[in-house]
């Protein structure tokens, strides 16, 4: 298991994965050594399983993007179909799932006629059945980052009040 200091290592390696051991070191009140090894010991037991650079998608010309809920006929459990799914560099997550549909596949690509071509090629997956595709209009919120439950000074966030319906005055 982790521990507070643990977790408060993480939240900080999940706002910045490039901020310097001293800093987390200060942040969380151990020695910058301390902190290394715990960052270590943390990748050793595969609860940090990487760092990676986050791509704004419009600047590199993937604008759309969609989910796309494929349903295949393979054995119960078998998820071959999905690693099949995966191995297309458009694909950004490939979920198995319960239920009448058997993955959810995000996508990010170009325009709908990049999205249309992607498609033929799920359908060209023999295991392959059926596909039902959403495109997203808006990204609300879109984030790798979990919860674990740390309070490292944030305020939580204020819901929005709601409008106010204009008074005879107004």
């Amino acid at each position: 298991m982790i521990d507070e200091t643990d977790k408060k290592i993480l939240t900080i390696l999940q706002g910045n994965a490039r901020i310097s051991n001293a800093d987390i070191a200060r942040s969380v009140g151990k020695a910058p050594s301390a902190v290394l090894e715990r960052v270590r010991r943390l990748e050793r037991r595969g609860i940090v399983t990487g760092y990676e650079a986050r791509i704004n998608p419009k600047a590199v010309g993937k604008s759309l993007t969609a989910f796309t809920f494929v349903r295949t006929e393979e054995a119960v459990g078998s998820t071959d179909a999905g690693a099949l799914l995966g191995t297309f560099p458009e694909v950004m997550e490939v979920h198995h799932t319960a239920g009448q549909d058997c993955y959810l596949v995000k996508v990010r690509v170009e325009d709908t006629e990049a999205l249309g071509a992607l498609l033929k090629r799920f359908g060209a997956i023999p295991q392959v059945r059926d596909t039902r595709t959403t495109i997203v209009l808006t990204t609300v919120k879109e984030t790798a980052s979990m919860n674990l439950g740390t309070t490292l000074g944030e305020a939580p966030p204020v819901a929005p009040a709601p409008p106010q319906a204009p008074t005879e005055t107004e």
